[in-house]
């Protein structure tokens, strides 16, 4: 397995352009034009990012990591948003250390960016508006109020699907009080471009105050 491996290609995207000197002031504006970008050349999921929380104690071990790739909802001067429920593993986790760290990985433009921060819950109407802008199907799946939890028969899924669409049917505007909208205020933004050679060209953003500061990184 080690030298199948070691014989895939990698850092075979095709980077853009990206000098340090030129990058805006605040992270927000920059991962803007990246995901823009993104976008444009048409990365599949450009949105996708792996939220990774504080997990809980595992025996005498401490708290450990957990990762997963959830969708970006949007971006503002709150920060990166994203929706879960509470009574998901993630959503247990935030409520006990609201500490994350997002990563979005576009391969084939050899490009990186990591997001350390605080989430911190919207208020109840952005809430309310994220609930309610997902599918169908996905605000039945949170309906059924069961995510992350163990099951035996793939027959339950259908049962409790089937109750939580008719919900639906009967209150289009339902919100669960278990899902819950966090903005993720950022204290350190990390951009990375890769070059072939491994010179790759990292910018570090840290927040000072009200206003943001920047740092180059070695590769």
């Amino acid at each position: 397995m080690r030298n199948l491996l070691r014989g895939l290609p990698v850092l075979v995207g095709a980077a853009p352009q990206f000098d340090p000197a030129q990058a805006p002031s605040d992270p927000v504006a920059l991962f803007i034009s990246w995901l823009r970008h993104a976008i444009e050349r048409g990365v599949v999921e450009p949105h996708a990012m792996t939220l990774s929380t504080v997990g809980a104690a595992a025996g005498t071990g401490g708290p450990r990591p957990s990762a997963r790739v959830l969708i970006l909802k949007d971006i503002d001067v709150a920060g990166w948003h994203f929706g879960v429920s509470s009574a998901s593993r993630k959503g247990a986790d935030l409520a006990r250390n609201p500490a994350v760290s997002l990563t979005f990985y576009w391969p084939t433009l050899g490009r990186q960016v990591r997001v350390d921060g605080i989430a911190v819950p919207d208020p109840p109407t952005v809430i309310a508006e994220d609930f309610l802008a997902r599918s169908e199907g996905a605000r039945a799946m949170v309906l059924t109020g069961r995510q992350s939890q163990p099951y035996t028969d793939p027959a339950e899924i259908g049962e409790a699907l089937a109750k939580a669409h008719l919900e639906l049917e009967h209150s289009p505007a339902l919100v669960p009080a278990e899902w819950v909208s966090y903005a993720v205020r950022a204290d350190a933004v990390e951009f990375w471009q890769a070059d072939s050679t491994r010179r790759h060209r990292r910018l570090r953003y840290e927040r000072d105050g009200s206003s943001w500061s920047t740092t180059l990184l070695w590769p």
